[in-house]
């Protein structure tokens, strides 16, 4: 395991980690995530990614669940944590829940990080996310906000996720003006079939701010995998109801078909798809870790193989691989 730092600061965070999205609690016990977050740090990963909305806050009580059985030395990991869609919704088709949904005042950003606190049995996280832009809340609001959560110590850093990058600057300039903690990370989605916002929009903020980033989705929820190239497999990602709305691109004939070919490359390095397309995502330098997804032991230790596939992508497999999915990508 290699250590990247996290944009221009001086954490070091590994090149790959471990995030909770979907799995924690849905298909993810406390045991089960005791027994994965037990093997990913003996791989060495040492960044765990959470969110107040995943599993309406159930995935940070697996995990801090986990966390405590584990007993590690605080300074032996990092963990984060999101804040936009708030822990409760109004039903479909009335108006949002005032200041506790979908925004980040701060009202709700003051008290969202108690309640992530809470949940993980933790004194501080490490890093703190907007989870999304709020059109509705002055960014200046947003920044002051989370400029003060790290100020009282209830977190170190804070960046943003699937932020524009004119949103992403705003931010970091209000932060300059006033002498506040600077935005230092965005976790944006990066995979074969989704490269425009890491590989373009954002590629002046790399230089300029010293940009980190903390990838998810790097198997695009697992159509990199092949295994939805025959419809959905019982028990995957795509099976669970809450997922629904994605199967229409994880059968999507011509990345399926796509991913066919990927495999020759993959077999060719022997190696899995899965591991192709992670190491993929982590010969990018300026990515800072890429988040990984697992509902199983096997899977996680299936995906950390990636690590000795990343030195194999010459410029000339990378060239293969553009001309196979690059036209596919937004």
């Amino acid at each position: 395991m290699q250590y990247r730092r996290l944009g221009r600061s001086g954490l070091q965070v590994s090149e790959l980690s471990l995030g909770s999205w979907v799995t924690y609690h849905n298909q993810v016990d406390t045991k089960a995530a005791t027994e994965m977050l037990a093997a990913a740090f003996d791989a060495g990963i040492n960044f765990f990614d959470n969110a107040e909305v995943y599993a309406k806050g159930e995935s940070e009580v697996v995990m801090g669940a986990a966390l405590k059985a584990l007993k590690w030395p605080r300074l032996n990991y990092l963990v984060s944590t999101k804040f936009f869609w708030g822990m409760e919704r109004a039903p479909a088709g009335e108006p949002r829940l005032p200041n506790r949904q979908d925004t980040l005042n701060r009202k709700y950003l003051m008290q969202a990080i108690d309640g992530s606190l809470a949940r993980m049995q933790l004194d501080f996280v490490d890093l703190i996310y907007c989870h999304r832009p709020d059109p509705h809340t002055p960014i200046e609001e947003t920044v002051w906000a989370m400029s003060d959560i790290i100020k009282q110590g209830k977190a170190l850093y804070w960046g943003t996720s699937e932020w524009s990058a004119d949103e992403i600057r705003a931010a970091y300039e209000i932060a300059e003006r006033h002498h506040l903690h600077k935005p230092v990370m965005e976790q944006p989605q990066y995979h074969l079939f989704h490269r425009q916002r890491v590989e373009t929009e954002y590629a002046r903020l790399y230089e300029d701010l010293g940009l980190g980033l903390t990838t998810w989705s790097p198997l695009a929820s697992g159509l990199l995998t092949g295994k939805y190239k025959n419809g959905i497999p019982e028990g995957s990602r795509g099976s669970l109801e809450s997922m629904a709305w994605m199967r229409e691109q994880l059968q999507d004939p011509v990345k399926n078909q796509a991913v066919s070919a990927l495999g020759v490359i993959a077999a060719e390095l022997g190696c899995t798809m899965a591991q192709l397309a992670l190491a993929w995502v982590n010969k990018n330098p300026r990515v800072s870790t890429v988040i990984l997804g697992a509902s199983k032991l096997s899977q996680l230790q299936d995906n950390l193989g990636a690590l000795a596939v990343t030195p194999k992508l010459t410029p000339e497999l990378l060239a293969r691989i553009d001309t196979i999915a690059k036209p596919l990508a937004r």
